[in-house]
């Protein structure tokens, strides 16, 4: 894939991958992709990323289910981010919400919870 050639990926071989709702636009989550977690999307139609804190590759929804199924990826004028076009199947979050944007951050310095849970986490992740 040619394309990937161009990409700018970071130091660390990383490049901020962001997924968007195909439908109605909304922002649901900010990941990292290495090379291997582009193809990977582009090969198999569904959201892989790369764990900085795990150190490895994942598909999105492994063990949720609630996979990405990538439409479109579109670059950055600088080709230094990614954006997809998803349809989520279930939610974003590991917290059960929809969204991985659901706090509302006041300049107070207060912060709202304005999310849609769509899932219970203890239910969705327990120890095997």
């Amino acid at each position: 894939m040619a394309f990937i050639d161009e990409l700018k990926f970071d130091k660390d071989g990383l490049i901020p991958a962001i997924s968007q709702d195909a439908d109605t636009g909304e922002v649901l989550m900010v990941a990292w992709m290495n090379r291997e977690a582009v193809e990977n999307t582009f090969a198999k139609g569904l959201a892989h990323y790369y764990s900085r804190s795990r150190k490895k590759q994942w598909l999105k929804g492994e063990e949720s289910g609630h996979v990405q199924r990538v439409l479109e990826i579109r670059t950055d004028c600088d080709s230094d981010v990614l954006l997809m076009k998803i349809r989520q199947d279930g939610g974003a979050c590991h917290t059960g919400n929809r969204s991985c944007f659901y706090r509302v951050r006041t300049p107070d310095g207060g912060v709202k919870e304005d999310g849609v849970k769509v899932f219970d986490p203890s239910q969705v992740y327990k120890k095997k």
